[in-house]
């Protein structure tokens, strides 16, 4: 785990990104015999990223794989950035640093498996689920108590809103998540 002062740079995110497979869902791959992919999200995961944008975040998936689910799950969020098919993250990372004027410190990412170190080790608040694998976890500054599609991604929205002093009252409104 990197050793940094959380508060001072959750203060400064403005963007948070996250994988899907291990992060947004359990990690389970499952597929029709027509080869249709299905996958299983967590509702209040969902919320925590509505109320991320709703406060002012960019937000952001970054997958290496094509899904339709994945992309109906971004609309039903109202994820402003979506990047599917990134074999590289790094490339989607600086295209939202470039597209958002912002710096690679100012991004928040989950990831969980080894694709995703790459960017882990350029953010500023690199996190991950209690799942994740143990190199990931060394690279992380912020290790969810929850595993992936079991609630890691809230934890993690509730936490940048917690320190950022924005509660859910301040952006509440009637949500499809």
């Amino acid at each position: 785990m990197k050793n940094t002062n959380l508060i001072d740079i959750v203060k400064n995110i403005k963007l948070v990104a996250f994988d899907v497979d291990g992060v947004m869902t359990d990690g389970s791959l499952t597929f029709l015999e027509d080869g249709r992919e299905i996958k299983t999200y967590n509702a209040k995961d969902g919320l925590g990223v509505v109320m991320l944008s709703r406060a002012g975040l960019i937000t952001s998936i970054i997958t290496a794989r094509n899904n339709n689910a994945v992309k109906l799950r971004a609309e039903m969020i109202n994820i402003t950035e979506l990047y599917m098919g990134q074999k590289n993250k790094l490339l989607a990372i600086s295209d939202l640093v470039q597209k958002y004027s912002i710096k690679e410190s100012e991004i928040a990412y989950m990831g969980d498996d080894l694709p995703d170190i790459c960017v882990l080790e350029r953010v500023g608040l690199s996190c991950c689920p209690a799942d994740a694998v143990k190199s990931v976890k060394e690279k992380c500054n912020f290790v969810s108590s929850l595993n992936g599609g079991k609630g890691a991604v809230r934890e993690l929205c509730d936490y940048i809103l917690d320190i950022k002093g924005i509660t859910y009252d301040m952006i509440s409104k009637p949500s499809n998540q």
